[in-house]
């Protein structure tokens, strides 16, 4: 398993697999070994997939000081993986709730990041800008005519409330989710992959600096991609305010998505994540406002 130490000394491991060009991917979770993202629906056929187990999940190893596991103490782990890998540039892809460490690095290290990919992030509490209950009451309406959505509903207001079992977390799982089949088996995983202790101190107080963040996202032209799922309530304000942020980025809405569009329809995930890393020539040149690469939203159809 390769490795590398933080400038912590903590032992942190990667997975790498696929061909071409190195893309960094950054779980979500938050503090999830990077094992659910797969292959990210076939995204390795494109790229080579470095994907990055956060410190204390997957195959990294325990932090010594329980204060690192606060997302912005991890931005050196993320420089730390780029320095190993030889890379002067980075084209990084955050799912979830990475995007906010990946928003936290691009804004310290600009001229580290190629490109960002955001895939169906939430939030982003980096900038100040959350997703709220009646953001999720409108995603959740969708699927009302879908046969679980009674007993899924009654779970996730239990999960709402605080007062949840890890069956009615199990029970709301399809919410996340475009297609049933797909839901059961990813779901169960999470409970292993996941560190809940380090995921309470993920966006502790100190975590996030809003206003200097969003001053230092405001300069940042790295060409950005937020990917979000058409039933994971992507299409939503927060997502048209985080790209609103970041004066090169492009929305996509994936059809039929959950919150893990690459489980949904994975030959349509990969064609839009790669025809965005991989341009048209003059397409990372080309000026901020164009049709190309300025602030729009577009959803992608299989046909």
């Amino acid at each position: 398993m390769p490795a590398f130490s933080a400038d912590d000394g903590t032992e942190l491991a990667f997975h790498v697999t696929g061909r071409g060009e190195p893309l960094l991917c950054l779980p979500g979770g938050p503090m999830r070994a990077c094992a659910y993202l797969g292959d990210l629906g076939g995204l390795s056929s494109r790229r080579t997939l470095v994907m990055l187990d956060l410190r204390g999940t997957g195959d990294s190893g325990t932090a010594a000081d329980p204060a690192t596991y606060r997302c912005d103490r991890q931005i050196g782990d993320v420089e730390a993986l780029r320095r190993h890998l030889g890379l002067d540039r980075v084209d990084v892809l955050a799912h979830s709730a990475g995007g906010d460490l990946a928003l936290l690095h691009a804004a310290r290290h600009p001229d580290r990041v190629r490109t960002l990919v955001l895939i169906t992030p939430p939030r982003a509490r980096a900038l100040g800008i959350e997703f709220t209950e009646e953001h999720g009451d409108e995603a959740a309406a969708l699927r009302a005519a879908e046969p679980w959505f009674g007993p899924a509903r009654d779970a996730r207001e239990a999960v709402r409330s605080g007062t949840a079992t890890d069956a009615d977390r199990h029970a709301a799982s399809p919410f996340f989710y475009g297609r049933d089949a797909t839901a059961q088996e990813h779901a169960v995983a999470d409970a292993e992959q996941s560190n809940e202790p380090a995921a309470g101190i993920y966006a502790s107080p100190g975590a996030f600096a809003p206003a200097a963040t969003r001053a230092a996202i405001g300069d940042l032209n790295t060409p950005a991609l937020i990917l979000a799922g058409e039933l994971d309530g992507g299409p939503r304000p927060h997502v048209a305010a985080i790209a609103g942020t970041l004066p090169n980025a492009k929305i996509v809405v994936q059809p039929g998505a959950g919150h893990f569009p690459w489980l949904d329809d994975s030959a349509l995930f990969v064609r839009t994540v790669d025809a965005f890393l991989t341009p048209e020539p003059d397409r990372r040149s080309c000026p901020v406002g164009s049709g190309r690469t300025g602030r729009s939203v577009v959803a992608v159809r299989a046909d």
